[in-house]
């Protein structure tokens, strides 16, 4: 990819958002994974019904408890299954044995195809293998743009997120940063690793990463304070994760910090918070046309063969700063739980 599409007047993935565009030309209907309540949170993406036969897709991932990004993800995921006509079967756990587990379950079931992702790739595959040779197509999304290929994926849908890490650390230079800390809210997610790889491939300052318990916000809270309270050098703090920021957020000013906080994803509260000026800025991956596209594209292959990205080349869905300038135009859509 052209790194200077990353510049900061590159706010959008208008490929992306072309393709899904097209694929809207399709109508669906309600998935049974969440009933009528389901169809109206799809906050009126479906048109109408599709005609092909009923699917089952799985999606499972490795959301943990509390983390709003997959509700985003999923919300994503829904709308296409309501126009596809698609059950949707949404499963999850952090535990990458435990998500290997659910994948299984998936394959006894017999799905039409399944959507998963790859924070830690080595222990899903034997099970993507299972799924291959039960005749099941898979895609990936989010996590595991690395492995998506080595793991025999058909497609994949996200971010890269060595890319977005390298565009955020130039990101930082630009702001003055001079000592940043990257906090990684789930050790041993590669997703998370790179990013704060990325960062620190770029920014031309010191670059500390601090891991946190993720599940427990009241201990990331204190260890980041801790952290600012301990090095009143650092001056930016770069959380991975929208509720994480938000924490961020108070816990600089529990430590007295002048630390100014920068994060990767959104949330409502979070394009709020980048309004108010407490947050300076958000790289967003489009979570909701993660969830979108990989449904979209199981449904595309088992009625046209069709292969977004050729099966060669993932499909793109970020990076795209969100900040004081843009904020207003993506506001409305983060109320809603889509952005």
């Amino acid at each position: 990819m052209d790194r200077s599409s990353l510049s900061r007047s590159r706010r959008f993935a208008p490929a992306v958002a072309l393709a899904a565009a097209a694929a809207l030309t399709l109508a669906g209907c309600s998935s049974s994974s969440g009933g009528k309540k389901s169809e109206e949170s799809a906050d009126g993406a479906s048109a109408g019904k599709a005609t092909t036969p009923r699917m089952t897709i799985a999606l499972v991932t490795h959301q943990s408890p509390g983390d709003t990004f997959w509700d985003i993800v999923r919300k994503g995921a829904q709308a296409a299954a309501n126009k596809d006509n698609v059950k949707l079967v949404y499963s999850a756990d952090p535990s990458a044995a435990n998500q290997a587990n659910l994948v299984q379950n998936a394959i006894d079931q017999k799905v039409d195809g399944i959507a998963i992702t790859l924070a830690k790739p080595d222990a899903l595959k034997d099970v993507v293998a299972k799924a291959k040779k039960a005749g099941i197509p898979v895609v990936g999304l989010n996590s595991g743009v690395s492995d998506w290929q080595k793991l025999g994926l058909m497609e994949f849908f996200g971010q890269d997120e060595s890319v977005a890490g390298e565009a955020l650390g130039k990101r930082l230079n630009e702001a003055g940063a001079k000592s940043a800390v990257c906090v990684i809210q789930e050790q041993g997610n590669i997703g998370l690793t790179q990013r704060c790889d990325g960062v620190k491939k770029t920014f031309t300052g010191k670059l500390q990463t601090l891991n946190v318990n993720g599940t427990d916000m009241p201990s990331v809270k204190s260890t980041i304070t801790a952290k600012l309270t301990q090095d009143k050098s650092i001056d930016y703090v770069v959380t991975l994760g929208a509720p994480f920021a938000l924490t961020a957020v108070q816990s600089a000013s529990d430590a007295g910090s002048k630390a100014k906080i920068a994060t990767f994803d959104l949330n409502k509260d979070l394009t709020g918070a980048i309004s108010k000026g407490t947050i300076e800025f958000a790289v967003d991956q489009q979570p909701y046309l993660q969830g979108y596209l990989a449904i979209d594209s199981l449904w595309l292959y088992k009625n046209n063969g069709n292969y977004m990205g050729g099966g060669e080349q993932p499909v793109l869905t970020g990076p795209a700063f969100v900040d004081k300038s843009n904020v207003d135009a993506v506001a409305a859509f983060a109320a809603k739980g889509t952005r």
